[in-house]
């Protein structure tokens, strides 16, 4: 997908992966600012879901088990004691059908694929499609849809790894990052929230002023200390359904700029705590710690367990719809 100010997106069908996303700097310059591989065999091979839609619940669920309507599901326990991302064979890992689009001037690609009742744990079958949609303003909008014939929690996300600077160009700490919320979802050692919502007031999870990340990110802090630095789910502030602005981040040395927007209720930023230089990636660049971060745009972790958490169920004869945006652009 391409536009008429150069910017450029590839994404491919298995695991509804973004390979590529080339963005102008300040000057014009064009670089691939998200991590990944130059062919499909790193994708293949295990990799921490760079690019990938996951599903059928992004992020963790506690023991992999929750109740629903009086039955106990258990899924697959692929993180520690919790399921993560879907479970061993997720969507990351499915290869779905595409099909391209151009609306108006806006270019893209619907990615659809069904997962079927009894898919590592999860009851129903659910048919779900995503498109990615480039427009001439160099924002990327993601539209999810889904479906099911069951009961069942759905979460999706995109689980892009950032670098502004550049694939593989040095770590994201310098990278300046708003995240326009008052709180938060404290998690235990396992990753697992609480259940509180607590106050960003006076911590190190504070970014509703713009903020290096590396400014706090190894601060003495219990929560630091759990995620091993930034693996935290924030509660948007919104008063109504509808997109809000979500994050910004900022890269000053390139000038780059990338804007995220939403209808989910929270943001997950992870700040690449665990790449740790075994992978080489694009142009045979290696990905040490925290050379890329992660703004997943989703329902909180563990919502099935949680009652007062925002309900991530799709129930029969119900659309699950979210949109999310990420719109590029260039400081000078």
């Amino acid at each position: 997908m391409t536009n008429a100010r150069g910017m450029e997106v590839r994404a491919m069908s298995y695991g509804a992966i973004i390979t590529s996303i080339r963005v102008p700097d300040r000057h014009g310059a064009l670089d691939d600012v998200v991590l990944g591989f130059d062919t499909i065999d790193g994708y293949l091979d295990t990799h921490p879901y760079f690019g990938a839609v996951v599903g059928r619940y992004g992020n963790r669920i506690a023991k992999g088990r929750f109740a629903l309507d009086g039955k106990t599901y258990q899924l697959a326990i692929n993180n520690g004691p919790n399921h993560l991302h879907g479970g061993v064979k997720g969507f990351d890992k499915a290869v779905w059908s595409g099909e391209t689009l151009d609306r108006n001037g806006n270019v893209g690609v619907v990615f659809t694929h069904m997962s079927p009742d009894g898919d590592e744990g999860y009851p129903g079958a659910l048919t779900v499609r995503v498109s990615y949609t480039l427009t001439p303003a160099d924002e990327l909008v993601v539209d999810y849809e889904a479906t099911a014939d069951k009961a069942t929690p759905v979460n999706l996300t995109q689980h892009s790894y950032f670098n502004l600077g550049g694939a593989g160009s040095g770590d994201i700490l310098q990278h300046r990052l708003t995240i326009d919320a008052d709180r938060f979802t404290p998690v235990d050692a396992t990753l697992i929230p609480t259940g509180k919502l607590a106050s960003v007031t006076g911590t190190p999870f504070d970014f509703r002023q713009a903020t290096a990340i590396g400014a706090r990110i190894d601060a003495d802090d219990r929560q630091l200390e759990n995620g091993t630095g930034y693996d935290h789910n924030w509660v948007l502030n919104r008063t109504g359904p509808g997109l809000v602005h979500a994050a910004r981040l900022v890269d000053r040395t390139s000038g780059r700029t990338l804007d995220v927007s939403t209808t989910e209720p929270g943001v997950q930023f992870y700040a690449g705590n665990f790449l740790d230089g075994t992978i080489t990636g694009k142009a045979g660049r290696v990905y040490k710690r925290r050379y890329g971060l992660c703004l997943e745009t989703q329902h909180f972790p563990d919502s099935p367990n949680h009652p007062t958490f925002p309900s991530a169920i799709v129930r029969p004869a119900e659309r699950c719809e979210s949109k999310s945006g990420f719109a590029f652009g260039a400081e000078r």
